[in-house]
């Protein structure tokens, strides 16, 4: 297990709602070296730098973009662990936006991967999405090909290089873009908007997704994808719970949207070890690795869908969920 204790830990994207979050619990369950956050928005710098819950001596802030690879050199120097959050993540921006949505989920994974390599970082997870398996829109294209370019990194590496891995989750209760907040937001007009009855999310808190995303850091060897095991829950059940006298308007589903989501395909379920509290897809980099030759595998037809989970919330789950962020 790798010790996250006295390490100097990145965080690309560090402004945002994960970035927060892991600093917040690094400095509550941890003792790293130094936690550097790296983005491109001044403000929210600001904002996180004059915050009483981020008045922390071992805080650095650096100014920069991941398309910028030389800034990437300079903030990776002496930094042992890369948490790749940066993206840009709003599926009709990055649908309106295509190139812009390529140049920084893509060419900057690249980018991080390069400067990584050649700064000798001891490690490097990226966050991924749900929306990666199967990809019905541009931004989950993006995420696609960014786990292919981190996973297929080790070949650079070798076995005594950078290791890089990935974790891939589902919906992030409360997080910008959720459905939670716009519900919330809908609720005093009386009309909350479904775009169809049937659909079904996985769903976590951010809590639960940064605990996850650092116990994947401890356990990772190079060229995974961790995958949560997560409950499912209807989107017109959450709106039920937040607004129950609301009315249910049906406006149809959108452009790139799908009516379930999936995690794990049918054809990567060869691939996949069960871990008991997640799932890991291996690549052939590491598939006859020691940590992973004994785990058991699945059927060759597994399929990790919200629809077909056998895990599902409860309203008063939900609710809790809602209440930890």
């Amino acid at each position: 297990m790798f010790d996250l204790n006295g390490k100097n830990i990145l965080i690309t994207g560090g402004t945002g709602s994960f970035g927060k979050k892991c600093v917040e619990i690094l400095l509550k369950e941890y003792k790293p070296k130094k936690i550097i956050i790296f983005s491109r928005d001044e403000l929210k710098q600001h904002e996180m730098r004059t915050s009483p819950q981020f008045n922390s001596s071992i805080i650095r802030y650096f100014i920069g973009d991941v398309r910028d690879k030389e800034r990437l050199y300079r903030a990776f120097r002496e930094v042992d662990v890369v948490i790749h959050a940066a993206a840009l993540k709003q599926v009709p921006a990055c649908e309106y936006n295509p190139i812009e949505a390529v140049k920084t989920n893509i060419i900057g994974c690249v980018n991080v991967i390069d400067a990584a390599i050649d700064m000798k970082v001891s490690r490097v997870l990226a966050l991924s999405t749900d929306k990666a398996a199967g990809p019905p829109n541009l931004y989950g294209a993006t995420k696609l090909v960014a786990e292919k370019l981190f996973i297929q990194a080790n070949h650079y590496t070798g076995d005594k290089g950078t290791p890089f891995a990935c974790v891939r989750y589902g919906n992030v209760v409360g997080s910008r873009g959720s459905i939670v907040p716009l519900f919330k937001k809908q609720r005093s007009s009386g009309v909350i908007t479904i775009t169809d009855e049937r659909m079904t999310r996985f769903w976590l808190s951010l809590n639960q997704g940064v605990h996850f995303v650092l116990s994947s850091i401890e356990k990772m060897v190079g060229g995974e994808v961790f995958i949560p095991k997560i409950p499912s829950m209807k989107i017109v059940d959450i709106a039920k719970l937040i607004g129950p006298e609301c009315e249910q308007k049906i406006i149809g589903i959108r452009g790139g949207e799908k009516l379930h989501e999936s995690m794990i395909t049918e054809h990567e379920s060869i691939h996949v070890r069960d871990m008991n509290d997640r799932y890991v897809i291996l690549s052939d980099f590491i598939k006859n690795n020691p940590a992973y030759e004994k785990l058991p595998t699945l059927p060759s037809d597994f399929i990790y869908r919200s629809d077909l989970n056998e895990k599902w919330l409860t309203p008063d789950e939900m609710q809790a969920l809602i209440d930890e962020d």
